[in-house]
Protein backbone atom coordinates (compact mmCIF):
# COMPACT_ATOMS: atom_id res chain seq x y z
CA UNK A 1 0.00 0.00 0.00
CA UNK A 2 1.27 3.54 -0.76
CA UNK A 3 1.28 6.79 1.24
CA UNK A 4 -1.06 7.95 -1.63
CA UNK A 5 -3.65 5.45 -1.76
CA UNK A 6 -6.97 6.70 -1.22
CA UNK A 7 -8.70 3.20 0.13
CA UNK A 8 -5.80 2.40 2.32
CA UNK A 9 -6.15 5.99 4.00
CA UNK A 10 -9.84 5.30 3.84
CA UNK A 11 -9.59 1.83 5.64
CA UNK A 12 -7.12 3.43 8.35
CA UNK A 13 -9.43 5.95 9.15
CA UNK A 14 -12.29 3.81 10.09
CA UNK A 15 -13.86 4.81 13.35
CA UNK A 16 -15.33 1.73 15.51
CA UNK A 17 -19.01 2.04 16.26
CA UNK A 18 -20.77 3.07 19.23
CA UNK A 19 -24.08 2.65 20.40
CA UNK A 20 -25.29 5.63 22.47
CA UNK A 21 -28.60 5.19 24.78
CA UNK A 22 -30.03 9.03 25.51
CA UNK A 23 -32.15 8.63 28.51
CA UNK A 24 -35.08 11.15 28.15
CA UNK A 25 -36.42 12.80 30.46
CA UNK A 26 -32.57 14.79 31.11
CA UNK A 27 -31.80 18.08 31.59
CA UNK A 28 -33.18 21.25 32.67
CA UNK A 29 -36.07 20.88 35.22
CA UNK A 30 -39.13 23.48 34.93
CA UNK A 31 -37.48 24.70 38.34
CA UNK A 32 -33.87 24.74 36.79
CA UNK A 33 -35.16 26.67 34.03
CA UNK A 34 -37.56 29.68 35.69
CA UNK A 35 -34.41 30.41 38.09
CA UNK A 36 -32.17 30.84 35.07
CA UNK A 37 -34.65 33.46 33.91
CA UNK A 38 -35.15 35.21 37.04
CA UNK A 39 -30.96 36.31 37.10
CA UNK A 40 -31.48 36.96 33.32
CA UNK A 41 -34.60 38.86 33.63
CA UNK A 42 -32.96 40.74 36.73
CA UNK A 43 -29.76 42.00 34.86
CA UNK A 44 -31.94 43.33 31.72
CA UNK A 45 -34.48 44.89 34.45
CA UNK A 46 -31.93 46.16 36.53
CA UNK A 47 -28.60 46.28 34.74
CA UNK A 48 -25.63 44.54 35.99
CA UNK A 49 -24.76 43.84 38.56
CA UNK A 50 -27.09 41.82 39.76
CA UNK A 51 -25.77 39.32 43.00
CA UNK A 52 -26.95 35.95 43.55
CA UNK A 53 -26.54 34.16 46.93
CA UNK A 54 -24.82 31.13 46.70
CA UNK A 55 -24.94 28.58 42.58
CA UNK A 56 -28.14 29.92 41.60
CA UNK A 57 -27.99 26.02 40.39
CA UNK A 58 -25.54 23.38 40.99
CA UNK A 59 -23.67 23.68 37.42
CA UNK A 60 -20.58 25.64 36.46
CA UNK A 61 -21.04 25.88 33.35
CA UNK A 62 -24.68 27.84 33.72
CA UNK A 63 -22.78 29.95 36.51
CA UNK A 64 -20.41 30.66 34.56
CA UNK A 65 -22.83 31.94 31.76
CA UNK A 66 -24.62 34.30 34.19
CA UNK A 67 -21.62 35.72 35.24
CA UNK A 68 -20.52 36.70 31.93
CA UNK A 69 -23.88 38.37 31.84
CA UNK A 70 -22.92 40.66 34.77
CA UNK A 71 -24.29 37.92 37.51
CA UNK A 72 -21.91 38.49 41.03
CA UNK A 73 -22.14 35.11 43.04
CA UNK A 74 -22.09 35.54 46.91
CA UNK A 75 -22.42 33.24 49.76
CA UNK A 76 -24.06 35.49 52.26
CA UNK A 77 -26.41 39.06 52.07
CA UNK A 78 -23.38 40.71 54.08
CA UNK A 79 -21.37 40.56 50.44
CA UNK A 80 -24.06 42.08 48.70
CA UNK A 81 -24.13 46.24 48.23
CA UNK A 82 -27.38 47.89 50.04
CA UNK A 83 -28.25 49.33 46.76
CA UNK A 84 -27.91 45.67 45.14
CA UNK A 85 -30.76 43.88 43.64
CA UNK A 86 -29.87 40.03 44.74
CA UNK A 87 -31.68 36.88 43.57
CA UNK A 88 -31.61 33.57 46.08
CA UNK A 89 -30.87 30.23 44.61
CA UNK A 90 -32.98 27.61 43.63
CA UNK A 91 -32.73 25.36 46.31
CA UNK A 92 -34.44 27.52 49.03
CA UNK A 93 -33.05 29.83 51.95
CA UNK A 94 -33.79 29.93 55.31
CA UNK A 95 -36.25 32.33 56.52
CA UNK A 96 -33.83 34.77 58.15
CA UNK A 97 -32.21 35.52 54.81
CA UNK A 98 -35.20 37.58 53.68
CA UNK A 99 -36.30 38.78 56.59
CA UNK A 100 -32.30 40.54 56.85
CA UNK A 101 -32.83 41.45 53.32
CA UNK A 102 -36.26 43.22 54.24
CA UNK A 103 -34.42 44.72 57.26
CA UNK A 104 -31.94 46.12 54.81
CA UNK A 105 -34.01 47.24 52.61
CA UNK A 106 -32.73 45.25 50.26
CA UNK A 107 -34.34 44.93 46.30
CA UNK A 108 -34.42 40.90 46.47
CA UNK A 109 -35.92 38.43 44.13
CA UNK A 110 -36.74 34.68 45.14
CA UNK A 111 -35.76 31.80 42.47
CA UNK A 112 -36.63 29.23 45.18
CA UNK A 113 -38.11 26.23 43.09
CA UNK A 114 -41.76 26.23 43.80
CA UNK A 115 -41.30 22.74 44.80
CA UNK A 116 -38.90 22.79 47.27
CA UNK A 117 -41.14 26.04 48.57
CA UNK A 118 -44.29 23.43 48.60
CA UNK A 119 -41.82 21.27 51.49
CA UNK A 120 -41.18 24.15 53.38
CA UNK A 121 -45.10 25.00 53.87
CA UNK A 122 -45.92 21.50 54.79
CA UNK A 123 -42.89 21.81 57.42
CA UNK A 124 -44.61 24.75 58.31
CA UNK A 125 -48.47 23.35 58.67
CA UNK A 126 -47.04 20.14 60.47
CA UNK A 127 -45.12 22.23 62.93
CA UNK A 128 -47.94 24.80 63.65
CA UNK A 129 -49.95 21.27 64.05
CA UNK A 130 -47.52 20.44 66.70
CA UNK A 131 -45.65 18.08 65.08
CA UNK A 132 -42.54 17.42 64.94
CA UNK A 133 -40.71 16.93 61.91
CA UNK A 134 -38.14 14.40 60.76
CA UNK A 135 -36.62 15.71 57.26
CA UNK A 136 -35.76 12.57 54.87
CA UNK A 137 -32.35 14.53 53.19
CA UNK A 138 -28.27 15.55 52.84
CA UNK A 139 -26.92 17.07 55.65
CA UNK A 140 -24.88 20.41 54.78
CA UNK A 141 -26.97 20.63 51.21
CA UNK A 142 -28.38 24.15 50.82
CA UNK A 143 -32.00 22.36 50.05
CA UNK A 144 -31.75 20.69 53.44
CA UNK A 145 -30.30 24.15 55.33
CA UNK A 146 -33.11 25.73 53.75
CA UNK A 147 -35.91 23.90 55.08
CA UNK A 148 -34.91 23.43 58.27
CA UNK A 149 -34.71 27.23 58.40
CA UNK A 150 -38.24 27.66 57.91
CA UNK A 151 -38.48 26.38 61.68
CA UNK A 152 -37.56 27.11 65.37
CA UNK A 153 -34.49 25.73 65.92
CA UNK A 154 -35.20 21.68 67.44
CA UNK A 155 -38.48 21.47 65.29
CA UNK A 156 -36.87 19.56 62.83
CA UNK A 157 -34.04 16.24 63.01
CA UNK A 158 -32.52 15.75 59.69
CA UNK A 159 -32.45 11.50 58.97
CA UNK A 160 -30.23 10.69 56.09
CA UNK A 161 -29.92 6.70 55.82
CA UNK A 162 -32.23 4.10 56.54
CA UNK A 163 -29.79 3.06 59.57
CA UNK A 164 -30.84 6.58 60.99
CA UNK A 165 -34.45 5.88 60.82
CA UNK A 166 -33.73 2.50 62.90
CA UNK A 167 -32.10 5.01 65.65
CA UNK A 168 -33.17 8.26 65.55
CA UNK A 169 -34.90 9.39 68.65
CA UNK A 170 -37.59 12.10 68.22
CA UNK A 171 -39.12 14.21 71.24
CA UNK A 172 -42.37 12.58 72.62
CA UNK A 173 -45.45 13.33 70.83
CA UNK A 174 -46.78 13.53 67.09
CA UNK A 175 -44.44 12.99 64.30
CA UNK A 176 -43.91 14.00 60.70
CA UNK A 177 -42.11 13.63 58.01
CA UNK A 178 -41.08 15.45 54.83
CA UNK A 179 -38.00 14.82 52.05
CA UNK A 180 -35.49 16.94 50.32
CA UNK A 181 -36.96 16.86 46.55
CA UNK A 182 -33.46 15.16 44.60
CA UNK A 183 -33.38 11.72 46.57
CA UNK A 184 -32.80 8.45 45.23
CA UNK A 185 -36.66 7.33 45.04
CA UNK A 186 -35.66 3.70 46.15
CA UNK A 187 -33.30 5.27 48.68
CA UNK A 188 -36.09 7.27 50.60
CA UNK A 189 -38.96 4.69 50.31
CA UNK A 190 -36.72 2.74 52.51
CA UNK A 191 -36.20 5.40 55.09
CA UNK A 192 -39.97 5.85 54.88
CA UNK A 193 -40.75 2.31 54.93
CA UNK A 194 -38.74 2.26 58.40
CA UNK A 195 -40.62 5.40 60.18
CA UNK A 196 -43.71 4.33 59.44
CA UNK A 197 -42.64 1.26 60.71
CA UNK A 198 -40.97 2.54 63.76
CA UNK A 199 -44.17 5.57 64.43
CA UNK A 200 -46.96 3.77 62.53
CA UNK A 201 -49.06 7.66 62.95
CA UNK A 202 -46.12 9.78 61.45
CA UNK A 203 -47.75 11.84 59.00
CA UNK A 204 -46.44 12.67 55.50
CA UNK A 205 -46.63 14.82 52.61
CA UNK A 206 -50.21 14.23 50.69
CA UNK A 207 -48.00 14.27 47.63
CA UNK A 208 -44.81 12.88 47.59
CA UNK A 209 -41.59 15.99 48.12
CA UNK A 210 -39.04 14.02 45.77
CA UNK A 211 -39.69 16.39 42.39
CA UNK A 212 -41.14 14.74 39.53
CA UNK A 213 -38.03 15.60 37.35
CA UNK A 214 -35.84 13.88 39.90
CA UNK A 215 -38.22 10.95 39.68
CA UNK A 216 -38.84 10.52 35.71
CA UNK A 217 -34.62 11.07 35.22
CA UNK A 218 -34.31 8.10 37.75
CA UNK A 219 -36.58 5.64 35.89
CA UNK A 220 -34.74 7.04 32.52
CA UNK A 221 -31.51 5.68 33.73
CA UNK A 222 -33.34 2.58 34.96
CA UNK A 223 -34.38 2.29 31.82
CA UNK A 224 -30.95 2.02 29.89
CA UNK A 225 -28.76 0.74 32.84
CA UNK A 226 -29.26 -3.04 31.82
CA UNK A 227 -28.30 -2.49 28.53
CA UNK A 228 -25.53 -0.24 29.11
CA UNK A 229 -21.93 -1.27 29.62
CA UNK A 230 -21.18 2.47 31.02
CA UNK A 231 -23.56 5.37 31.88
CA UNK A 232 -22.22 8.69 31.60
CA UNK A 233 -23.88 11.18 33.83
CA UNK A 234 -23.66 14.99 33.02
CA UNK A 235 -23.49 16.74 35.42
CA UNK A 236 -21.66 18.67 38.52
CA UNK A 237 -20.19 16.82 41.87
CA UNK A 238 -21.97 18.97 43.94
CA UNK A 239 -25.86 18.52 42.15
CA UNK A 240 -27.62 16.09 44.48
CA UNK A 241 -29.47 14.97 42.06
CA UNK A 242 -26.87 14.29 39.54
CA UNK A 243 -24.82 11.98 42.27
CA UNK A 244 -28.30 10.07 43.01
CA UNK A 245 -27.87 9.92 38.51
CA UNK A 246 -24.98 8.02 39.04
CA UNK A 247 -25.84 5.91 41.70
CA UNK A 248 -29.19 4.56 40.50
CA UNK A 249 -27.52 3.27 37.10
CA UNK A 250 -25.15 1.10 38.81
CA UNK A 251 -27.48 -0.03 40.88
CA UNK A 252 -30.04 -0.82 38.09
CA UNK A 253 -27.61 -3.33 36.25
CA UNK A 254 -24.62 -1.09 34.89
CA UNK A 255 -21.20 -2.75 35.48
CA UNK A 256 -19.83 1.67 36.16
CA UNK A 257 -21.43 5.15 35.81
CA UNK A 258 -19.18 7.91 35.76
CA UNK A 259 -19.59 12.05 35.86
CA UNK A 260 -18.88 14.36 34.17
CA UNK A 261 -19.17 17.78 34.06
CA UNK A 262 -17.78 18.95 30.13
CA UNK A 263 -17.17 17.39 27.10
CA UNK A 264 -13.13 18.15 27.75
CA UNK A 265 -13.27 16.16 31.19
CA UNK A 266 -14.30 13.11 29.27
CA UNK A 267 -11.22 10.80 28.16
CA UNK A 268 -13.13 9.17 24.92
CA UNK A 269 -10.53 5.93 25.46
CA UNK A 270 -12.69 5.02 28.80
CA UNK A 271 -15.75 3.27 26.97
CA UNK A 272 -13.13 1.38 24.39
CA UNK A 273 -14.57 -2.06 23.75
CA UNK A 274 -18.21 -1.23 24.53
CA UNK A 275 -21.01 -1.47 21.79
CA UNK A 276 -23.69 0.42 24.04
CA UNK A 277 -23.34 3.52 26.42
CA UNK A 278 -25.78 5.51 27.93
CA UNK A 279 -25.98 9.30 28.78
CA UNK A 280 -28.02 11.55 31.24
CA UNK A 281 -27.73 14.87 32.65
CA UNK A 282 -28.28 16.18 36.06
CA UNK A 283 -31.52 18.71 36.33
CA UNK A 284 -29.03 21.59 36.31
CA UNK A 285 -27.42 20.27 33.32
CA UNK A 286 -27.93 22.12 29.98
CA UNK A 287 -28.46 19.98 26.68
CA UNK A 288 -25.50 21.91 25.50
CA UNK A 289 -23.06 19.85 27.78
CA UNK A 290 -24.95 16.83 26.23
CA UNK A 291 -24.07 17.65 22.59
CA UNK A 292 -20.33 18.56 23.94
CA UNK A 293 -19.81 14.32 25.37
CA UNK A 294 -21.17 13.27 21.87
CA UNK A 295 -18.89 15.50 19.80
CA UNK A 296 -15.76 14.27 22.04
CA UNK A 297 -17.07 10.62 21.60
CA UNK A 298 -17.15 11.11 17.69
CA UNK A 299 -13.76 12.01 17.71
CA UNK A 300 -12.83 8.53 18.62
CA UNK A 301 -16.26 6.87 17.19
CA UNK A 302 -18.78 6.43 14.73
CA UNK A 303 -22.03 6.64 17.01
CA UNK A 304 -25.85 5.49 16.85
CA UNK A 305 -28.02 7.62 18.98
CA UNK A 306 -31.41 6.16 20.26
CA UNK A 307 -33.91 7.81 22.53
CA UNK A 308 -34.76 6.41 25.14
CA UNK A 309 -38.01 7.90 26.30
CA UNK A 310 -40.25 7.85 29.60
CA UNK A 311 -41.77 10.48 30.53
CA UNK A 312 -42.91 13.62 28.68
CA UNK A 313 -42.46 16.95 30.59
CA UNK A 314 -44.82 20.06 30.62
CA UNK A 315 -44.57 21.25 33.43
CA UNK A 316 -43.22 25.27 33.57
CA UNK A 317 -43.03 28.00 36.19
CA UNK A 318 -44.22 30.94 36.45
CA UNK A 319 -41.61 34.26 37.22
CA UNK A 320 -41.81 35.65 40.22
CA UNK A 321 -44.99 38.85 39.92
CA UNK A 322 -41.78 41.39 40.12
CA UNK A 323 -40.59 40.52 37.00
CA UNK A 324 -43.52 39.05 35.16
CA UNK A 325 -44.94 42.27 34.92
Amino acid sequence: MNDHDPIGQASMTVKPALHVLLAGPRGFCAGVDRAIKIVEEALRRFGAPVYVRHEIVHNRFVVNSLEAKGAIFVEELDEVPPDAPVVFSAHGVPKAVPAEARRRNMVYLDATCPLVSKVHREAERHAAAGRHILLIGHGGHPEVVGTMGQLAPGAVTLVETAADAETVEPPEGPLAFTTQTTLSVDDTAGIVAVLQRRFPHIAGPAKEDICYATTNRQAAVKAIAGRAGMVIVVGAPNSSNSVRLREVAERAGCPRAIMVQRGADLDPSVVEGLGTIGITAGASAPEVLVEEILTRLRERFTLTLEEVVVAQETVTFKLPAALAK
